[in-house]
């Protein structure tokens, strides 16, 4: 799985300030800045410039505001005034940087409102069956709804409902949830699909 991207960019007010405090970080940090860069041991931060500008890139909005640290640490040291500029995250679908705190997904909402946001939804042969896969998957501590012969479980993550429903030969749908926002007051799950028979037994 890619990671993110972040970065922090720091404007130094001659060309000459940003060439010092890049050969400082690439060879010898003062005192203050070794202790701060020691939370960042074993990192491998890229550090790029562009005039008098400096770019700091790192897998983390939190190594990113260590490296922040740092480079604060060292423009004491060197008496320099210098502008940082906030924590920055790649957007990789509009391709830009952008500072804003990135909201939660539709996954972590329905999560902290106590909903799973997907669902494996399984039509089994009997009652006798549904029953004893309903109560198989809550100690495997999945969150289940048995109604006849279909259950429904719910999973936190779009992988996670792909491998329960391989597992069990089920069909990966939203959760009810989104089905109850989109289509509002609406208590009813659809097995098989619209194109299915949708007959009971």
């Amino acid at each position: 799985m890619a990671q993110d991207d972040w970065r922090i960019r720091i404007e130094l007010p001659e060309e000459g300030a940003a060439s010092r405090l890049l050969g400082r970080l690439g060879l010898d940090l003062g005192s203050e800045a070794r202790r701060l860069a020691h939370e960042l041991e074993g990192q491998r931060l890229a550090v790029s410039r562009d005039g008098n500008e400096i770019f700091v890139y790192a897998a983390s909005p939190e190594q990113a505001e260590l490296a922040r640290a740092v480079i604060e640490s060292e423009l004491r040291a060197e008496g320099v005034e210098a502008r940082t500029g906030p924590v920055e995250r790649w957007l990789h679908d509009e391709e830009r940087w952008d500072d804003e705190e990135p909201g939660a997904t539709f996954e972590e909402e329905l999560l902290a409102e106590g909903y799973a946001p997907w669902e494996v939804r399984v039509d089994l042969g009997s009652h006798a069956e549904a029953r004893e896969l309903a109560d198989r998957l809550e100690a495997e501590g999945y969150g289940v709804v048995r109604r006849f012969r279909y259950v429904i479980a719910g999973t936190a993550t779009r992988e996670e409902a792909d491998a329960l429903a391989a597992r069990l030969e089920g069909e990966v749908e939203p959760s009810a949830r989104l089905v109850w926002e989109t289509a509002p007051q609406n208590p009813f799950v659809v097995f098989g699909g619209l194109g299915g028979s949708g007959t009971p037994l």
